[in-house]
């Protein structure tokens, strides 16, 4: 594991040796040996292109080591030129960043892009990027667009049931600020029916619990 790390971070640099290595094989040693290092080194720069650096972020974003997933991923210089559904990772991964920093507008532009990317083979991860994107709005202040992604994203489909119950929750929030408080009741009862195991999400709900039976309709 830890020489394929060193061959993800270093691919480009081992691209230039084999490179250099083949011409010199093939002008004093021997053409057979430098026709497999030119070989090996297209194989290396199509890798480059199309997984970039990718598995090391994501390892780093794992060991939440913020740092070293930003490092890594100003390495990837064609994020576009990128398989899909690694293209589509490296701009939810860009999006989560951004937010980290507070940097909104660029929070996103990404989830934008890797909306856009719309890979089918990453899995259902629309959903999940749909609610990112209203997670962004919000804090925006933007709660118009919020609420319409928000209401695309659990129709879609977001796989996971803490997240799931998260949109709903914020949909609640929502609608109660909008002061349809029939439905607001409607996505309380839906959050609940996700059973989420989430800590934050079960107080949530345990705190609205208390209040949502005072709300009139």
């Amino acid at each position: 594991m830890k020489f394929l790390k060193i061959y993800i971070i270093y691919r480009l640099q081992i691209i230039i040796a084999l490179v250099v290595f083949g011409v010199a094989s093939h002008i004093w040693l021997d053409n057979v040996l430098a026709w497999i290092c030119y070989i090996l080194a297209a194989i290396s720069l199509t890798l480059y292109f199309m997984l970039g650096t990718m598995r090391v972020v994501q390892e780093a974003v794992m060991e939440g080591d913020v740092e070293a997933a930003q490092k890594y991923m100003k390495m990837i210089k064609f994020p576009k030129l990128l398989f899909k559904p690694i293209r589509q990772a490296y701009f939810m991964l860009q999006s989560n960043l951004a937010m980290a920093t507070d940097n909104l507008d660029q929070a996103e532009l990404n989830i934008r892009e890797s909306l856009k990317t719309n890979s089918s083979m990453a899995g259902d991860v629309r959903g999940t990027n749909l609610m990112q994107l209203a997670m962004v709005q919000l804090r925006k202040g933007n709660t118009k667009d919020a609420r319409l992604h928000l209401i695309e994203a659990v129709k879609v489909g977001i796989p996971d049931k803490d997240n799931l119950a998260g949109a709903y929750l914020q949909l609640c929030s929502i609608e109660v600020q909008r002061q349809q408080y029939k439905i607001a009741k409607e996505y309380f009862k839906r959050a609940k029916a996700c059973k989420p195991k989430n800590e934050e999400i079960v107080k949530q709900i345990q705190q609205l619990e208390k209040q949502i039976p005072r709300l009139p309709g």
